[in-house]
């Protein structure tokens, strides 16, 4: 076993990409596709959780159904990170099969390389992999940013727990393959064994529910791939109504969880999920998960977008905890955690990136969902307002693309800076219907797919008919945005782009007084006849320094 798994740590350092010093071999692991996770896909999951919570650790069971794709190996990467400790893994190898073998595994920091002649199992055939886990769980330190468990009480002092794990990696409380590309195609089964005088709601739709005494275990069904990270959990004593919309696929099922205390807040700050599916439905296309519903669950931490079952714990406050982050007073109209986590549905959820270094895909498109519905909710004017208002966060540190195959996010300006990005478009554009089929086209062109920024960025111009490619290297791939230098001298305005690629060029309007123009900039120096004052104001609507 020993010398097996030096060979494997051999073949694997040999393939790993030449990145910066900022990324270890860990980091390789979780974000590139390497010899133990290359030949197989997932097909689906199935997942057994049992809940101590007074020894505030999990014990339980994994079942992976995957389909050979690839050339096979002798080894198989399953991520579990520590402290959480794998305790047999047993390979199935074809579904029709009886037939249990026990396999070999060995620990290398947060992955484990399960030891089995895989080679013997055909092409295109499916197997599976049971795995039997335990463990203490990291506790988040501030969740959902520095994420994990939170294992919270109520104000009635009952438990309150769930989890939060997006760029951490499911895999800090469940085995699986950790890869934002990798979707279970057939969906999901995730059972939750809780005690009985709790709630346990899970993504999906709720199947069964049984109880032995002193524990009860709730089944849900998720029917749609989902994201690793998107799989979560809420434990404690909850209040539920649900609802429906007529929406543009049929009947939406919604349903929501709050704890007890604050159903009557609740009930008047969900008001809002109607309308706001309506609108992204109008701008984005039909809500993505119709087979497995909408719930908006009450959490014990900000929020996240967990598909299906949204984590809401703004404090039943408006804007973000009460504060407007385009500081235009048009986000206090509404509850930013319900609209943004929502928004993710579209993108995130059913669009999603297939690394982690184009996550601008997630948070740039969704923030423009806000922006949008505040276009349905208070106008044309106030939407475009709201969106411009954002860009004060834009701190330009880095691109918004980060390094590939190294589980790296990047900067937060995914947020900001991708939303600038799909207003210029949509201004680009000049036609708001070309715009929302284009935006509309996104989610049903990538329908429950996982997606690289090159495809998005091609799909874009091919819809838009705009020529793009050095528009998104400027904004996407260099840190700093464009600055337009200009003059007014003897009658004649002179302006070009400076710090832009080549080729880079914007159509601009100037104005000064009651004159205004139309003006393309490049990086050459171009002018025009201009007697109109010194006092020139660009295009508000494109993001550039003016100097």
């Amino acid at each position: 076993m020993k010398h097996i798994f030096s060979s494997i740590l051999l073949v694997v350092g040999l393939l790993a990409p030449a990145h910066t010093f900022a990324f270890d071999r860990a980091d390789t692991l979780r974000g590139s596709n390497g010899r133990g996770r290359s030949w197989w896909d997932v097909r689906r999951y199935h997942l057994d959780v049992r809940f101590d919570t007074l020894k505030e650790s999990i014990s339980g069971r994994v079942q992976i159904f995957y389909k050979i794709t690839g050339a096979t190996t002798d080894s198989m990467q399953i991520d579990l990170q520590e402290p959480m400790q794998l305790d047999s893994v047993f390979v199935i190898p074809s579904i029709h099969s009886s037939r249990i073998q026990r396999a070999a595994f060995v620990r290398d920091g947060n992955a484990w390389w399960i030891l089995h002649d895989f080679r013997r199992t055909p092409m295109d055939s499916t197997a599976s992999l049971v795995l039997y886990y335990h463990g203490t769980p990291r506790k988040a330190v501030n969740p959902p940013w520095d994420g994990g468990f939170s294992w919270r009480h109520d104000e009635a002092g009952v438990p309150l727990i769930a989890v939060s794990c997006q760029g951490l990696g499911a895999s800090v409380w469940w085995p699986c393959k950790d890869a934002q590309w990798e979707e279970p195609e057939q969906g999901m089964r995730i059972s939750l064994e809780a005690p009985a005088n709790l709630q346990a709601i899970s993504n999906g739709r709720k199947e069964s529910e049984h109880s032995d005494g002193s524990y009860k275990t709730t089944i849900w069904e998720v029917r749609n791939p989902i994201n690793n990270y998107d799989v979560t959990f809420y434990i404690g004593d909850y209040v539920h109504w649900s609802d429906t919309l007529l929406g543009e696929k049929g009947k939406l099922d919604l349903g929501y969880y709050v704890l007890r205390s604050n159903e009557e807040k609740a009930r008047k700050q969900f008001e809002v999920v109607k309308p706001m599916i309506r609108c992204f439905e109008y701008w984005m296309g039909p809500y993505p998960f119709y087979e497995d519903g909408y719930k908006l669950v009450e959490a014990p931490y900000l929020g996240m977008e967990h598909q299906s079952a949204i984590a809401y714990g703004n404090d039943y406050k408006m804007g973000y905890k009460g504060y407007d982050r385009s500081l235009t007073g048009f986000g206090l109209k509404w509850d930013y955690i319900i609209i943004h986590e929502s928004g993710h549905e579209w993108f995130g959820n059913n669009v999603t990136a297939r690394d982690m270094a184009d996550n601008w895909i997630h948070e740039g498109i969704t923030s423009y969902s806000e922006a949008l519905f505040t276009e349905c909710q208070q106008g044309w004017t106030k939407g475009l307002k709201y969106s411009r208002g954002l860009w004060h966060n834009i701190k330009n540190e880095a691109p918004v693309v980060s390094s590939y195959g190294v589980n790296s996010e990047g900067t937060g300006d995914i947020y900001e800076k991708g939303e600038a990005i799909m207003h210029m478009i949509r201004i680009l554009t000049g036609d708001d219907q070309k715009f929302r089929a284009m935006l509309r086209g996104l989610g049903s062109e990538f329908y429950h797919s996982t997606v690289t920024t090159a495809q998005v960025e091609e799909y874009i111009a091919r819809m838009t008919g705009l020529k793009l490619n050095a528009f998104f290297d400027q904004y996407l791939r260099r840190k700093d945005i464009p600055e337009i230098e200009y003059s007014v001298s003897n009658g004649e305005l002179s302006y070009r782009f400076t710090n832009v690629v080549p080729g880079f060029s914007l159509p601009l309007s100037v104005k000064a007084g009651d004159r205004t123009a139309s003006i393309t900039v490049t990086s050459e120096w171009q002018k025009i006849k201009w007697e109109s004052g010194y006092n020139v104001k660009f295009s508000e609507d494109l993001l550039i320094k003016v100097k």
